[in-house]
């Protein structure tokens, strides 16, 4: 694949890529690792020893430790929810929510951010050294599940000391997360507030998926999942699979807006296949950049964890018994112009809330911004974040904040 990263740019990936590979094992953030003795039981029925959970803390616990936020991240995004990215540079992916100040007030509340299970930025993955034998874990790592993500989250609130959260707040996968939450350890989670998610992944969603893995594991430079060892990156699979999910996280308006059938630097089409359009010039750039902080077979584990959470499987197949009896407040938020989570996802488990008798409200957010919405300066959400949360530290029992 031809890149298309500017050429001022292009003297600083192999940089990048290097500093991704450090926060594998040793992140810039805080890292609490579990010994041998303390492994953490997954899904696939075997047990994970020597777990390592990177992570970031912003704002300060109060005394009685009640007022904790856990946020949780998307598919590839990392602990480094308000505060520069280590590798990149660039702003924390959520410093439009959270801050002094932001709607999730680091000034008020005392929130946490950790890498998933299965990540890359510091967190136990498939690039992190297998103990065992001092390699990277590769596909010797075993499939992973938003549960077990969940459960290693619970792993670490153990160790801040962290016995129930005001708010569990996430949006797309880290939604997932949120529900997962709510439904595991209702009396660990007074509030929950899903952002563009669903309580299961639908088959559309694991198509897109498939494409991405496929063109991963199709690069000659994948190696069977062993490139580390080999030295090399799966760079051009990794690009596509970036593509091709990077049009799933906008919209159509988005896109139009943006760029249109605007060419790129020239006044006429080439009639060739160079990136003659904006829009593939865009998509290039963006493919091209991922892979320099991304690992190729993360972008599988992770992948394959969304495919396979289905909240209502595990209770029977009735949603509305997962969250049976929960004293958990929720807060759903959608997006007209989200077609990866649309509403009617959103939807599904406020009705499946309400035949449980929890307590819930529902805000769909009027927006031409695509699933990406909940990412981005949305005056909408960032009212119904703060005005939540307001609400349930409230009847938390903790001290009124400022005004927003």
């Amino acid at each position: 694949m031809t890149s298309f990263v500017p050429q001022d740019a292009s003297s600083l990936l192999p940089n990048i890529e290097a500093k991704a590979r450090q926060e594998v094992n040793e992140p810039h953030s805080a890292v609490v690792r579990f010994g041998a003795d303390q492994p953490l039981r997954l899904d696939a029925g075997v047990a994970l020893p020597h777990l390592q959970i990177a992570y970031q803390t912003y704002g300060e616990p109060n005394a009685a430790r009640s007022n904790a936020i856990l946020v949780c991240h998307a598919l590839t995004g990392d602990q480094h929810a308000a505060n520069p990215n280590p590798v990149t540079g660039k702003p924390g992916w959520w410093e439009t929510m959270v801050g002094p100040g932001r709607p999730i007030d680091t000034e008020r509340f005392f929130v946490i951010s950790s890498n998933v299970l299965g990540g890359c930025m510091g967190t136990t993955g498939p690039a992190s050294t297998n103990p065992a034998n001092g390699k990277a874990y590769g596909l010797d790592m075993p499939v992973v599940t938003i549960r077990d993500m969940v459960n290693a989250q619970a792993m670490l609130l153990d160790h801040l000391g962290i016995e129930k959260l005001l708010c569990v707040a996430g949006g797309s996968m880290g939604g997932m997360q949120v529900l997962q939450w709510a439904a595991s350890y209702p009396e660990r989670v007074f509030s929950a507030l899903p952002i563009a998610t669903g309580a299961r992944h639908s088959a559309q969603n694991i198509a897109f998926h498939e494409v991405g893995r496929q063109a991963v594991m199709a690069d000659p430079d994948w190696r069977g999942g062993r490139y580390l060892a080999d030295g090399v990156t799966p760079h051009r699979g990794l690009a596509v699979a970036r593509m091709a999910a990077h049009i799933t996280y906008l919209s159509d308006q988005a896109l139009h807006r943006k760029f249109g059938r605007r060419l790129q630097d020239r006044a006429n089409p080439t009639f060739g296949f160079d990136a003659d359009f904006q829009v593939e010039s865009y998509l290039r750039h963006q493919g091209e950049s991922f892979v320099q902080r991304f690992d190729a077979n993360s972008y599988l584990y992770v992948t394959r964890a969304m495919d396979y959470f289905d909240l209502a499987a595990d209770y029977g197949g009735v949603l509305a018994n997962a969250f049976a009896g929960s004293k958990t407040r929720f807060c759903l938020v959608s997006f007209t112009s989200d077609w990866l989570f649309p509403t009617q996802d959103s939807r599904a488990i406020v009705h499946a809330l309400n035949a449980s008798g929890a307590s819930v409200s529902f805000a769909e957010i009027e927006s031409d911004k695509g699933h990406d919405a909940f990412l981005l300066d949305e005056p909408e959400l960032f009212a119904i974040t703060r005005g939540f949360l307001d609400s349930a530290a409230r009847a938390f029992g903790l001290p009124a904040g400022r005004e927003g």
